[in-house]
């Protein structure tokens, strides 16, 4: 089974399986096929992360493709050119693109192909072309003034290509076939090794190089080539008979286990529409105003994550949600950015600001992957002639006040929105689930988790429910807005239960019947594979046989 964003991935990772790949595989030729066909999404400058159960290992593990801030990105440097926020565009919000290396190290560890193998079907979509989505031209058309201002961005882009139409990145296809070419032959350990290090030691690194002392960019060489994509354990949380398994803090991830914690003190089951929607939506609000006062790269700082999801702290927290929709940001402890009330004030955020996708992969051995690539998105930054694609922005996602978790420093990792989600079922693989959607994608996977758990609807059905989200925190996303007591919910709620909602001071907005989330899902039981995707956008697909 394959489930992704755009159903031309899907079915590259459903052809990459019939052809006796694992999921391992799959899910790398899907996630190369997702940077052409979704560029306004993804792309070969972002980043990765990555969620698995290897079959042969026994054991569920986090992939970390997520690069770090430059040697060069200080808050001194930033506060030097006038940023009191790090830009949510242009080159001095890039860090190391990690999705390359991210893909290569799951295919090197545990797949059982060749870089050639999985490149394929991009090379071949970015070279022969594939049929434009309405969002990509959409996407185009609002950023066209900044586009225009980036000449490999507007010889790319520029004219719009219109819904239907075919578009080629030949730019793109060549870049790929050089890494390959240099990969050359020999194993298939050698020719993976040998294509990481075209990208983070060889031509790809020295283009980027040049491309950001050209432009002011703070991006160098040596960045990329004191990196490379890890592996680690996940964060785990017990909840009603599953494990649910997300990234380490330097992801928001944690931040779906820690509402699980708290709405483990409710019978959620027996609860109303109106009043299950608040009661989710509040403890929602109490987990994400703790990610703001305590989540950044665990590699330069403490995060307490075995008391954030502790009972005792949990049974306090639980006793702050009340009748009535909260207003105020309660963090459980610790510093927030001083910067919030002021950034709340600046507005509805960037034009610019890109979403994300999304694809989960599950074989006949047992093997399960969940991914959310994201990053370098057409309109995030320069498209760097010589490569075909632009480098990302997750910079925007530090802090540049001092003594923060998620405060810049040199070769620190972003505290990210990218969360993918596993849950095992005594100890075996049950499901691998997430979706695109920045700040609320640990909102509206919970809710398809809790919609399949509580509720006992199927895949397609739990994913198909009427969604609801909370924008009532930081957003993640440069100016880092706040929106006091929203909630947008879809329409198919039905006007008395928005009305309730609304009577208990939250700040409705209808986001009409189908508009939020994009949750892809697959599951294993008993030997039997199943699969869903979200029908809104008309564009994610489920495949399997």
């Amino acid at each position: 089974m394959v489930a992704s964003t755009h159903w031309l991935a899907s079915a590259a990772g459903m052809a990459i399986l019939e052809r006796g790949g694992n999921a391992f595989d799959a899910a790398a030729a899907t996630g190369f096929t997702l940077q052409v066909v979704e560029p306004h999404l993804n792309g070969p400058g972002g980043d990765l992360p990555v969620i698995l159960w290897s079959a042969d290992r026994g054991e569920p593990l986090v992939v970390c493709g997520q690069g770090t801030a430059p040697a060069a990105a200080t808050v001194e440097r930033f506060r030097q050119l006038g940023h009191e926020l790090v830009p949510g565009t242009g080159l001095l919000a890039a860090c190391v693109p990690g999705a390359f290396d991210g893909w290569m190290l799951l295919l090197r560890e545990f797949g059982t192909l060749g870089p050639e193998d999985v490149l394929e079907h991009a090379i071949g979509y970015a070279e022969d072309g594939y049929p434009v989505i309405p969002a990509i031209t959409a996407t185009i058309e609002r950023t066209e003034s900044l586009l225009r201002r980036w000449p490999g961005s507007a010889e790319l882009y520029l004219p719009a290509p219109q819904p239907g139409s075919r578009f080629r990145n030949r730019a793109l296809a060549a870049t790929y076939r050089r890494i390959l070419n240099e990969a050359g032959s020999g194993t298939r350990e050698e020719r993976i090794d040998r294509a990481r290090d075209a990208f983070y030691r060889g031509f790809v690194a020295q283009e980027l190089d040049r491309f950001n002392r050209e432009n002011d960019g703070l991006l160098t060489a040596e960045d990329l080539g004191e990196w490379q994509a890890t592996i680690e354990p996940p964060v785990t949380f017990d909840y009603r008979g599953y494990t649910v398994c997300k990234t380490g803090p330097w992801g928001q991830g944690p931040v779906l286990l820690q509402q699980l914690a708290l709405l483990a003190g409710f019978d959620l089951a027996s609860l109303g529409p109106a009043e299950y929607v608040h009661t989710v939506v509040e403890c929602s609000k109490l987990a994400f105003a703790d990610r703001e006062a305590f989540y950044g790269d665990p590699d330069f700082v403490d995060v307490p994550l075995e008391a954030l999801l502790s009972p005792e702290y949990n049974d306090e927290r639980r006793s702050l949600v009340d009748e009535a929709a909260s207003g105020e940001l309660r963090p459980g402890g610790g510093r927030l950015p001083t910067l919030v009330a002021a950034a709340a004030a600046v507005g509805g955020g960037e034009p610019t600001r890109g979403d994300t996708v999304h694809l989960d992969v599950v074989d006949r051995w047992g093997n399960m992957v969940s991914a959310t690539p994201s990053g370098g998105w057409l309109q995030s930054s320069p498209v760097i002639p010589a490569l075909g694609w632009p480098l990302g922005t997750r910079a925007q996602m530090f802090w540049l006040e001092e003594g923060l978790p998620s405060t810049l420093e040199p070769r620190k990792r972003p505290r990210t929105t990218l969360s993918p989600s596993l849950a095992l079922r005594d100890g075996e693989p049950y499901l691998a689930f997430g979706t695109p959607g920045g700040d609320q994608q640990d909102q509206w996977s919970l809710h398809v988790f809790l919609n399949h758990v509580h509720f006992g609807l199927d895949l397609q059905a739990a994913i198909d429910h009427p969604e609801f989200h909370t924008d009532d925190f930081p957003s993640s996303f440069y100016p880092r807005q706040r929106e006091p007591r929203s909630l947008a919910i879809e329409s198919r709620f039905g006007p008395e239960v928005i009305d309730e909602l609304r009577d208990r001071g939250h700040d409705i907005v209808d986001a009409g019947p189908f508009a939020l989330g994009r949750v892809t899902a697959v599951a294993r039981e008993d030997g039997m594979l199943r699969a869903g995707a979200s029908p809104r956008g008309m564009q994610g697909y489920a495949a399997g046989r």
